[in-house]
């Protein structure tokens, strides 16, 4: 194996996390590279509005991504449009293979290849996704204020948002495809007596229906007595699964049972010089704000983790 090149820092994914460690990589004049293989900002870079980063308001997901990017390109981060096939530990040097061929090795590596939430792929789930279908409460609950929804799921996620969503929406209708809910037993006290929310069991939906700029309505179907028809809603809130793009995360590296990245409070894996960052690593909130600081706490980490090494 032949190593073409060998930076300081490494960061694998383009996303708010990778970008802001970027940033702060190259403030602090280490020579780094980001490689990411699809779209630099990540998730965002598909959102119609962000309106929760503070100091930015009324915001395009698109036009933070590209703020984003610029302002870590500004201080000199050189970006490679490239995917990264394995990940290597090594002694002093850790390794990245990436699909072209190449070999790059690093002294600190920072992974920021982020999450996907799990779909029910399903008619005018796509086509609605940005416009009345969303994967996050927090994030766009905001725009259904005053407004009837739906929540799938019947998990804990699914429950907490839906008591979130109460707290803004005029009607939350939970549906989920079981009899029982696998909530804890908190979650789903909290949940029955909320006025604002109905449970719907045994249902399943298999449509997302719309104008054309905005969602409508849900086809459903209830498994136990066979019912069927639509559901008038405003927006559709999806919560059934949430998985870490943890392929990539060498065998030596510590994951918890879900199979997101354990880190200490400097991103730092227990693998010394390889850091997680966003929605890869355990933690409690996954926002954009919180991607980004993380971002900033591993490039800091890096920094005074090449400055002991050379000690």
């Amino acid at each position: 194996m032949t190593v073409e090149e060998t930076y300081e820092v490494i960061i694998v994914g383009g996303g708010p996390a990778g970008l802001a460690a970027g940033l702060y990589c190259k403030r602090a004049s280490m020579k780094t590279v980001l490689l990411e293989k699809g779209l630099t900002g990540g998730q965002i870079a598909i959102s119609k509005e962000v309106e929760n980063y503070p100091g930015l308001e009324g915001i395009t997901g698109f036009d933070l991504a590209e703020k984003l990017v610029h302002h870590a390109k500004s201080f000199g981060l050189s970006i490679m449009q490239e995917e990264v096939a394995a990940v290597s530990v090594g002694e002093g040097l850790h390794t990245v293979r990436l699909a072209s061929g190449k070999t790059l090795s690093t002294v600190a590596l920072i992974l920021a290849v982020g999450g996907s939430v799990s779909k029910l792929g399903i008619p005018g789930e796509a086509e609605y996704q940005g416009i009345g279908v969303s994967y996050c409460a927090t994030c766009d609950g905001f725009f259904f204020k005053d407004k009837a929804v739906v929540v799938i799921g019947g998990g804990d996620t699914a429950v907490e948002e839906a008591l979130y969503l109460s707290k803004l929406t005029t009607k939350v209708r939970l549906l989920h495809r079981g009899n029982k809910l696998s909530a804890g037993k908190i979650l789903q006290g909290r949940l029955m007596s909320d006025p604002k929310i109905e449970i719907i069991r045994n249902t399943t939906i298999s449509e997302i229906k719309g104008d054309g700029s905005a969602v409508t309505a849900v086809s459903f179907k209830n498994s136990e007595t066979g019912e069927a028809g639509e559901l008038p809603t405003d927006g559709v809130f999806i919560f059934i699964g949430y998985s870490p793009n943890n392929k990539l995360i060498p065998p030596a590296v510590r994951m918890n049972d879900r199979g997101f990245v354990i880190t200490d409070d400097k991103c730092e894996t227990n693998v010394p010089g390889i850091f997680a960052v966003g929605d890869l690593r355990q933690k409690f909130a996954n926002q954009i704000v919180v991607a980004a600081a993380d971002g900033c706490i591993a490039a800091l980490a890096a920094a005074h983790y090449l400055e002991v090494q050379k000690a």
